[in-house]
């Protein structure tokens, strides 16, 4: 069965990035530029995974998190944050938002592809 990933960042380097690490293992990835996209994107289409940011414009991904866990049909669904924030108070509020995982930029794609693995088998 085909995955489906949400991967959610202003960097359009970086959400290539993510797009080919993971086409590569098979996985269908939808790219949107902030939170406000992805939440429009979420609307009605089912996800398996949502990578996310934390620092963009419009709506960070810690307000995209809690926002994401409002919807029953992505009530459960992992969200891994992939940031250049490593500080633990910033980990903290993604736990407490709903945070599946955390990573931090830059990453290997062997990284990458671990945890999206062991989060969606």
């Amino acid at each position: 069965m085909l995955k489906n990933i949400l991967a959610v960042d202003d960097s359009v380097t970086m959400r290539q990035t993510i797009a080919t690490t993971l086409e590569k293992e098979g996985y269908s990835v939808t790219l949107a530029n902030d939170g406000v996209d992805a939440l429009g994107k979420l609307n009605g289409d089912r996800y398996h995974v949502i990578i996310t940011d934390i620092n963009m414009p419009n709506m960070d991904g810690i307000r995209l998190i809690l926002e994401v866990r409002k919807l029953p049909a992505h009530k459960f669904t992992p969200v891994i944050v992939l940031t250049t924030e490593s500080q633990p108070e910033k980990k903290e509020q993604g736990k407490s938002a709903g945070a599946t995982g955390w990573i931090v930029k830059p990453f290997k794609p062997e990284q990458l592809i671990a945890v999206v693995k062991k989060v969606c088998p």
